[in-house]
């Protein structure tokens, strides 16, 4: 028939084969069925614009029409339908949630063990109502964890870890674990721990896993010289890039019990060693049959299997075993040899006709070979031509899954054919449940001594009578354990606060007895205290550090099984107010200078300073406030500090001159000046300006070439920088050699600066300290005031004695006397 619309996928329903599903660019769902019967309960499912999950009823399916089921936006491509399953992730602040719906039913959040943070999940399984999943952990790169879950598919337990995953060309991973085809309840995985592989194999769904028994002798009759637990049989359990070829295991539904599959007899799994063995018991017991891996197809219900070898050369020779290959035979089945691409079977399990197709040269066609067993065998099997075998598990017990299973094999004596009739399980009882039949669903009970078991069989567990643990919750005691993981904490997680600030400790434990444990804190400054139950009921202690310092907080959580310690360190600290960076303003270029930080309030060993020199973006660390440096070539430098303190940081900022030339000449002030010295920089910073203007003034040196630096600390001294101008071949200067005495006397009070403020706001609890000696008398003042003494450019509220507020801390009408040398 014609198609009226452009196909994108065509897929077949998953269980009436007489429908079809397309998917068209437009992203709408046609169907070739007018009743639209994808599901049982009529509905379908869609992405719209913004990728979410739309239905509607499929005799209605209008844009009016449709509902919305989870009304946030999915991740894309993310829809998976599974026989009674539908699942999808969204992914909100960088947290993927997993979600499903069972039977077409309300999505639901899919719950995981409490401490999972899944990666991703890959869903290996749907079978007989129940989901077997994949999820890769936080912690794991190359593994993957194995969980099953109830009927509906939202609680899971774990069954196996570690098993090993490998990632494929565009983002396709794939996990080494392989459903056992024909025997339910069947699986196989490889299982990677320490970068090592092995194989184990599941018959109950994954309640108990075994290694692979390995065979006593080779295919040479040799001794295998293998014996457990240090020697096993591993599989490769990869899929066929070719779907036309099986993969490195072949199960197959109508040939239950038989498994071929490539591996290595040994401690772990060796890549590139691809020995191939066969079971036909399920994996009871395995043989070797070839040394090189091969392609495998089974024909008859497993009564003919057939072998060519993997390899890039062209053959012409296939091998064949009708008796489950214990003996093989070679068969030419072209005269011309080809390069084989793959095996394909007629439709229908009974078939003894088989297609071996591939090309002659890379440039050639497609050659097919048709290869027809039938005449090899003269007759049907009869029942006498049939022998059978009970399903066991590796500890020899027949019950497996609650029932005795017994299944058909042609003997090896019988040459005829299975055919389309053929059946292959013979009898099949079901077995009282034993406590063997049940999962444990455990989680601790609420006086945390004890462990709750709720049991459940797994689903498809056809079991009755006998033990039913699914009506009980066992409580067994938990053994006594010692503490781990033990954690101390502040709650907001910070390890800095303030003097009297409350404090909230909160401590942990991952692991261990809880009831019978006692705690001992110690907070570092005198208090101590013996704690019971102190995980158990979560309740923080609290406290108050009043002085500032480092602080050791100790934790020792002890029962007879053992003890485990914890420490946290906390740092008491006020606030930053202030920070200076002090440095000499001029420096020749290879000398060293100190770079110190003075910081208010002081927080010994407390406080981390960060440098930065220039433009370099990575900054130098101390714990002093202080940094000894220099540099190689001349400029402008920006140096930069930043002192951190618990919460606390600030910043400060200065320029250095690096040159080639210059002369430092020491200054030195009469005692007197030493009574108005706080000590701050800011009035350093103002004397010095003062100091430089005058002697600009006296001596006619332009103000640009000094500098006046005033040294920190008592008694008052500066350093007078003479930036001499760059010397000039033609005119030649001569500087006599003696000293030059200069005798400078100025009164304060008729001196200002243009444009900057004379006075320096103190402290407010320096006040009393910092107030004017000078006893102003009511002459002094009227003389001050009188305006034949004061000079245009002076501001009278800087001469009186405000609050806080001084004229340079200097006394007027005294007479200050500064005397340097050149």
């Amino acid at each position: 028939q014609l198609i009226t619309f452009f196909v994108e996928t065509l897929i077949f329903h998953p269980k009436e084969e007489d429908k079809v599903v397309a998917y068209t660019k437009e992203s709408k769902v046609k169907f070739n069925d007018p009743t639209c019967l994808l599901y049982k309960n009529r509905f379908w499912s869609l992405f719209s614009p913004g990728f979410r999950y739309v239905t509607c009823q499929s005799q209605n399916c209008s844009d009016r029409t449709p509902t919305i089921p989870f009304a946030s936006s999915i991740d894309h491509n993310s829809l998976t339908v599974q026989d009674d399953y539908i699942f999808f992730k969204a992914t909100t602040a960088n947290r993927t949630k997993y979600y499903v719906s069972y039977r077409r039913n309300e999505f639901v959040l899919m719950k995981l063990p409490k401490y999972a943070l899944p990666k991703d999940l890959q869903i290996i399984s749907t079978d007989e109502n129940e989901v077997f999943v994949a999820v890769q952990e936080w912690y794991q790169t190359d593994t993957y964890n194995l969980y099953q879950s109830d009927p509906q598919g939202v609680y899971y337990s774990i069954v196996l870890e570690n098993v090993r995953s490998t990632k494929q060309p565009e983002e396709n991973v794939l996990i080494d674990i392989l459903e056992v085809r024909g025997v339910k309840g069947v699986f196989l995985a490889n299982q990677k721990i320490d970068g090592k592989v092995t194989t184990l194999i599941t018959y109950n769904k994954g309640r108990d896993w075994d290694y692979l028994t390995p065979p006593a002798i080779d295919m040479n009759g040799k001794p295998t010289n293998c014996k457990p637990p240090d020697c096993h049989l591993h599989l490769h359990l990869r899929w066929a890039d070719n779907p036309y070829v099986s993969g490195t295991v072949h199960t197959k539904d109508t040939a239950p019990g038989l498994i071929m599959g490539a591996g290595n007899l040994g401690s772990q799994l060796v890549e590139y060693k691809e020995e191939m063995y066969i079971t036909s018991d399920c994996g009871n017991t395995w043989r070797q049959v070839f040394e090189e891996e091969h392609h495998i197809l089974y024909l008859d219900h497993g009564g003919v299997i057939v072998a060519i070898k993997d390899t890039s050369i062209p053959l012409k020779i296939l091998k064949f075993s009708i008796d489950e290959g214990h003996t093989w035979s070679t068969h030419n089945f072209t005269s011309t040899s080809v390069f084989v691409d793959g095996l394909l079977s007629e439709p229908g399990d009974e078939t003894l006709v088989m297609t071996v197709f591939g090309h002659i040269s890379f440039r050639s066609d497609w050659e097919l070979v048709k290869v027809d067993f039938r005449p090899s065998f003269p007759r049907q099997c009869t029942e006498d031509d049939y022998d059978y075998w009970n399903l066991t598990n590796l500890q020899g017990n027949h019950c497996i899954m609650g029932q005795q299973r017994s299944f058909r094999k042609r003997k090896t004596t019988s040459w005829c054919i299975k055919g389309q009739s053929f059946t292959s399980v013979l009898t099949s009882s079901v077995c009282k449940c034993s406590s063997s039949d049940f999962f444990c669903h455990s989680s601790l009970c609420k006086n945390l001594s004890l462990i709750c078991c709720r049991y459940r069989k797994v689903v498809s567990n056809v079991c009755e009578g006998g033990v039913d643990l699914q009506r009980y919750v066992f409580q067994h005691q938990c053994p006594l354990t010692a503490p781990r993981g033990l954690r101390v904490s502040i709650k907001g997680e910070t390890v800095a606060v303030k003097p009297g600030e409350d404090v909230t400790f909160v401590v942990r434990q991952e692991q261990g007895d809880v009831v019978n444990t006692k705690y001992l804190v110690d907070l570092g400054d005198g208090f101590k205290a013996v704690y019971v139950n102190l995980t158990v009921t979560g309740e923080p202690i609290r406290h108050r550090y009043e002085n500032p310092g480092i602080y050791r907080v100790f934790v020792k959580a002890e029962n007879a099984a053992g003890h485990e310690e914890t420490v946290l360190f906390v740092q008491v600290n006020s606030p930053l107010r202030a920070l200076h960076l002090e440095v000499v303003p001029v420096i020749g270029v290879n000398q060293e200078v100190n770079l110190t930080a003075i910081l208010l309030p002081q927080n010994p060993n407390l406080t981390v300073f960060y440098w930065w020199i220039g433009n370099n973006l990575q900054p130098l660390l101390s714990l002093d406030n202080f940094l000894v440096t220099q540099f190689s070539e001349t400029g402008e430098v920006r140096v930069t500090v930043q002192a951190s303190c618990g919460n606390s940081m600030l910043q400060d900022s200065k320029v250095i001159r690096v040159l080639d030339q210059f002369q430092v000449l020491p200054l030195k002030f009469t005692k007197h000046l030493d009574m108005y010295n706080p000590n701050i920089p800011e009035w350093r910073e103002d004397i010095g300006l003062v100091v430089t203007r005058l002697l600009s003034e006296e001596t006619n040196i332009p103000e640009e070439t000094l500098l006046t630096v005033v040294k920190p600390g008592l008694p008052t001294t500066a350093d007078l920088h003479v930036l001499l101008p760059s010397p000039k071949p033609k005119r030649k200067r001569s500087v006599p050699s003696d000293k030059i005495h200069f005798q400078i006397f100025f009164l304060l009070y008729l001196r200002k600066l243009p444009g900057r403020t004379v006075y320096a706001q103190m402290h407010n609890e320096k006040e009393q300290e910092m107030t004017s000696p000078v006893n102003h008398s009511e002459d002094t003042q009227n003389i001050i005031q009188g305006e034949e003494f004061i000079d245009d450019d002076v501001d009278s509220q800087t001469l009186g004695n405000t609050r806080g507020n001084f004229t340079f801390l200097y006394s007027p009408f005294a007479e200050y006397k500064i005397i340097f040398s050149l």
